[in-house]
This record gives structure tokens, sequence and C-alpha cells, in this order.
């Protein structure tokens, strides 16, 4: 039996990379369907679909459900040079589980079936026209990418769509109603939401849609999520019809947290970002939002991670910065050990908002993918800054941080990322894991961690520890 446990973003171990997550609860379990990266992936998505649940009142414990779907299982794949793409999961009329998904080089949509939330899955068929023509073959269809679905009683509405800047073939987030099969379409394809080059003097400007389709019912009121032009948002749209023109409400999260002015500047990047994709779920009373971060300094690592947000009696949901605790219903504890791989802000003096070549502080592992190696943050230069939100603290008198690497320099312990130093870690060259330790005064109460390194060299953080006594 697992002993409950706090929850930390990213949610799931931290050699795991599963992007793109869809979560739904099904029973007293919270299911979360993505697609699958691989630690040093040359691309995106190179993995079997697999699944992870957990209990709705432990979200700091995670099962692994397994491979659920293998690559090879659609019948255009079998040799499996192509990739999954982000899949969704409904539930059909008859009460089993449909699949979603889209190949990364075939633009239709392909299904698989299970009788259980976590499969096995086994391939069900394509969507198509009653003539059985495939949707994305027919003449006048867009492509079809990123899949979100919603089934109300024998109807499933189904909303894809690719959006890249200056290509007017691609017009929006498009929604096709599918009959009570599950496969075939009932209503051709319809524009909800509009791409940037279609969003003039629509609400959108700015913020139109990429990529990334999911959709929720929340009372009356149906919530499209999507990554917005920018890529590093997730953003939504309301409407009070599934397949009506929705209105633009806001961002909802950002991978770098542009748009957040509570603990820096509004339009500073606290994170190397890039795309994102993720959605919205109830557990229990709480509402969160499902995202990836990029990790390894590339794109093609992405962790899921989780925040809570709320939805107001008005309908909007207000921007939420990110942090370490994610799921985890409060502030962490602030006693014992953390791994470093919890930050969810990381930059240095030369702040960007997506990845870019360079030396920047990033979350890495040990190994190969598989290995289950514990990740921690490399590329400590000179003003490299790592964040952890947040913490409820009481009586720390001590701080420890556990490093290894080539560098000469000094951490600083600070409660904001540009505040003054409480206390002051000199590190010197290692090759193993070493830990330090400084007198530190934190004061009582919620507060945030900022560990920041001045100095030479090049040094990685495993982990730092809160000592109270």
């Amino acid at each position: 039996m697992n002993i409950k446990k706090q929850a930390v973003n990213p949610y799931l171990p931290s050699w795991e990379y599963i992007p793109d997550g869809e979560p739904y609860v099904f029973g007293d379990r919270v299911y979360v369907y993505g697609s699958h990266d691989l630690y040093n992936g040359h691309v995106f998505c190179l993995g079997d679909y697999v699944c992870y649940s957990a209990d709705i009142n432990d979200l700091g414990n995670w099962r692994y459900e397994g491979v659920i779907y293998e690559k090879t299982a659609d019948p255009f794949n079998k040799d499996g040079s192509m990739c999954l793409y982000a899949p969704d999961v409904t539930v059909g009329p008859d009460g089993r589980y449909y699949l979603y998904y889209v190949l990364d080089h075939v633009s239709v949509v392909s299904v698989a079936v299970s009788d259980t939330p976590a499969g096995k899955y086994e391939f069900y068929g394509y969507v198509h026209y009653e003539d059985g023509t495939k949707l994305g073959d027919k003449a006048g269809d867009e492509p079809q990418f990123d899949p979100g679905v919603l089934t109300e009683g024998d109807v499933t509405y189904l909303y894809t769509g690719f959006c890249g800047p200056t290509d007017k073939s691609r017009t929006g987030a498009m929604v096709t109603v599918l009959d009570k099969d599950m496969l075939t379409i009932k209503q051709g394809p319809k524009r909800v939401v509009p791409g940037c080059e279609y969003c003039e003097n629509t609400g959108f400007e700015g913020h139109a849609f990429f990529e990334a389709s999911s959709i929720r019912k929340i009372n009356d009121t149906y919530y499209f999520i999507y990554s917005s032009q920018v890529m590093h948002e997730l953003c939504y749209a309301t409407c009070d019809k599934p397949d009506g023109e929705f209105t633009y409400g806001g961002v909802i999260v950002s991978n770098n947290d542009i748009g957040i002015d509570t603990y820096k500047p509004i339009d500073m990047p606290a994170l190397y970002g890039a795309n994102n994709h993720g959605s919205i779920v109830q557990i229990l009373d709480k509402w969160y939002i499902f995202y990836h971060r990029q990790t390894n300094g590339t794109w093609y690592s992405r962790q899921g991670c989780a925040e809570e947000i709320t939805i107001e009696e008005d309908g909007t949901i207000k921007q939420v910065p990110m942090s370490s605790c994610g799921l985890n219903g409060g502030p962490l504890k602030g006693e014992g050990e953390y791994a470093a791989y919890i930050a969810c802000n990381l930059f240095n003096s030369d702040t960007q908002p997506y990845i870019t070549a360079g030396v920047y502080p990033k979350i890495m592992q040990d190994g190969k993918d598989g290995d289950e190696e514990l990740g921690y943050i490399a590329n400590f230069t000179d003003t490299a800054t790592a964040g952890f939100k947040s913490f409820e603290c009481k009586g720390v008198k001590e701080f420890a941080i556990t490093t290894r690497g080539y560098g000469d320099g000094v951490f600083e312990i600070r409660t904001s990322w540009d505040g003054e130093a409480l206390g002051k870690i000199k590190v010197k060259y290692t090759n193993i894991w070493e830990r330090y330790t400084t007198p530190i005064i934190i004061p009582d109460g919620v507060c945030d961690i900022f560990i920041v390194y001045t100095g030479n060299g090049n040094v990685s953080l495993k982990s730092f520890e809160f000592i109270t006594e």
C-alpha cells in the first residue's frame, strides 16, 4: 500500500517524459493520457502510449499502468516509422473508452478502443465520411492534428487543427460531429476558433489558435483549451454550444510565466519555454490545468506538470504561475530534502522565452531513456537561477545543497529572484555529489526559494534541504 505523500511538479517520476496531458477522472482515479517523448529524443513523441493514474485522494502517488497502445498497432504504421502524436480519450455511448490520435505523417484521425480506462487499446478504425472517405482525405479538408473529443449522448464532437503563421490554407480549429459508432461523420468540419491568419477583429488577436485542441464542459458552458500562436501558453475560449463560434477567454498558464507579475516583471520569462499542450480537470472540489515543460535543453523531452486554477463565478479563469507544488493542494513543507528537478523557474541574466542554443540551466538526468535516474539541474554558470514555489517554513535554521561539477563560486539562497541573500554556500571543483550547508534564517510562513549561482565554471544541483533542528 502506498503511503500518502506530497505532490510535486512534475507529477510523474523525473525519468518519465509524458507531455500533451489529457486528464480525466474515471471512478475514484484520475488518468492522464499523453504522447510519449524520450530522454535525449531527437524528435517529438518517439514512444508508445503509456498511461499513469492516481487515487483522487492521493495525487502524490502515480501508478504506472503500462503501455496502453503500441504505435505499430495502426495499420498505417506496421513498421513503426511514424510517431504517435498527442491523443485524447472519451467514453462512447456503449461505455467503452475510445482513444483518438493522429500519426505524424498521415493526416487522418485514427481511433482505438478499450473496455477499461487503461487498456490495452485495440485499433478500431479511421474517422470517415458516410461514403468511406477518411477525414483529411476529402478535397477541402484541412490536415488533421491533435484531436480533442467530447461525447454527449450518441454524438461525439471531434476538434482538430494546426495553424502555423503565414499558412493561409489552415484557417483554425475545426469541429467535426461523429455518429454513435464513433467513426462516421454526421456533420462535416466547421471552424470554431480562428488561426493567426484569420483572427483580425475576432478578439483572438495575439492569442489565435495554433494547436493542441482540448474540450471540456462545465455546467452549460463549453471550454476549448488550446495552445496559442506564441506556443508557450495554454488559452481558453468559451461557447454555449459545442459547435458554435467560441469567444476568447484568456491565458490559463504559460510554461515560461510570461504574463505573471506577482514575483517578477510581467514580460520576463522565468523558464526556457517552447510548445505547450494540456487541459483542465476537476478532482474532488478543485480544478487543475495540466500542461508540460521542456527539459534537457531541447524541445523533445517534455514532462507533465499541473497547477490549481480557480473558475470564477462568471466562468473566467485567471492565469496561474508555475509552481513546484502543483497538485499538492497547498505549499510544500519547509522541512527535509527536495530534488532539484522540481524547479519551476530556471534562467540566467540572458533570459529567453524559448529554448535556444547556448549554456543555460536545464533539467536533465544521468543515463539513457528508461534508466530510473533522478533528475537534477545542470549548467549553473554565473547568474544561473533556480526557483522553487512554494514552501510553508517554520524554524528553519540551516540550509543544505548537494552539488557536483567544475566550478568555483557561491550559491546564494534567496526568497525572491532579485532579493538579498539569506545564506551563502561556497562550492569548489568536484566530480562527485557533495553536500554543503550554511546557517540561515528563513522567515516563518509561506515563501519561495531561489538558488542563485555566482562565480566561475559550471556546476550541477541535485537537491536542497531545509534543516529545522
